[in-house]
């Protein structure tokens, strides 16, 4: 099954329903098991301290509350359920999905156009601009054939004209693809992002959130992002309103996800998507090593009451 979204959720507090078992994927990349181991203004938040960097810039509207202390906020905070997308939050592997398009299109000799002397590539700077402006990877190759033309292939030796032939050779790419991309993870190369293993053992540590309880992949829902449905989903398996629950993206596109779900995101940036347009976003971060749980809790419990 093709993977192109993820999300790891923490248990609701205990109040709340809880799934009966994990909703994990059969075979999730390797990137999900390492887990399971153990735009651009912001207003200064007065819960920037020390321990937390402060975001970039500042943003809008309604003046601050005045801060509160730790202890109190932790006794009231509305965050119930904290949601990690996978590529470029939790691994900086945007790279990783591209080597593995590029290995699938020599592997099957797509050649775009048909004429083409050698096998399609995607160069680092076009797949940047591609990955940020269309989320998941079947959409990623009938936006690129319909824009530049359908291509011939080792699977059709001609264009694929029907649409059933089209969307055959787009699903054998994407599940060779995938394969691909699982051996890449495997190989170990790959590392955590800065703090996020940490803020995740933090969260798990946490009296009211126990476990990571929730894997979704692009592929359980129906349209991919920047459509809310996967971030909608996965409340719904939590039992969490949305207003409850903190996202953690790295892109414009994830950051409308989340927004379209009626959810609050943290963006933690990468050097693909630092020049993007975070402003709807509540933080912006180079990444989450000095974020801590105290901190998320005190930005999503100033910004409800703000708004």
């Amino acid at each position: 099954m093709a993977s192109t979204s993820s999300l790891l959720l923490p248990s609701p507090p205990s109040t709340s329903r809880r799934l009966t078992s994990p909703h994990l994927l059969s075979s999730p990349p390797s990137s999900s098991r390492l887990l399971r181991r153990p735009p651009l203004r912001l207003r200064p938040s007065p819960i920037a301290s020390a321990a937390s960097p402060p975001p970039r810039s500042a943003s809008t509207a309604a003046a601050s509350p005045p801060p509160r202390s730790a202890s109190t906020a932790a006794a009231s905070s509305p965050l119930h359920a904290l949601i990690f997308d996978c590529d470029g939050v939790i691994l900086e592997s945007e790279h990783l999905h591209r080597q593995a398009y590029n290995d699938a299109f020599a592997h099957f000799r797509v050649r775009c156009p048909p004429a083409s002397p050698e096998p399609l590539h995607w160069a680092s700077e076009f797949y940047d601009e591609l990955q940020n402006r269309i989320g998941g990877g079947k959409p990623k190759m009938r936006w690129y054939f319909g824009e530049y033309g359908w291509p011939s292939s080792s699977i059709f030796e001609t264009p694929p004209s029907s649409d059933s032939d089209r969307e055959k050779l787009v699903d054998v790419l994407q599940d060779w693809k995938t394969e691909r991309y699982k051996e890449i993870i495997k190989s170990g190369t790959v590392e955590p992002r800065p703090g996020v293993l940490r803020l995740m053992d933090e969260v798990k540590g946490a009296e009211r959130f126990r476990s990571l309880d929730c894997f979704l992949a692009g592929d359980d829902v129906k349209e991919k992002k920047p459509d809310p449905s996967i971030y909608i989903t996965a409340a719904e398996k939590l039992g969490v309103q949305s207003e409850n629950c903190l996202v953690v993206e790295d892109s414009v596109i994830g950051l409308q996800a989340a927004k379209g779900a009626g959810m609050s995101c943290i963006i933690t940036y990468t050097s693909s998507t630092a020049n993007q347009d975070f402003k709807d976003a509540i933080a912006t971060y180079p990444d989450l090593s000095r974020v801590r749980l105290e901190d998320l809790k005190l930005l999503l419990q100033n910004t409800l009451v703000s708004s």
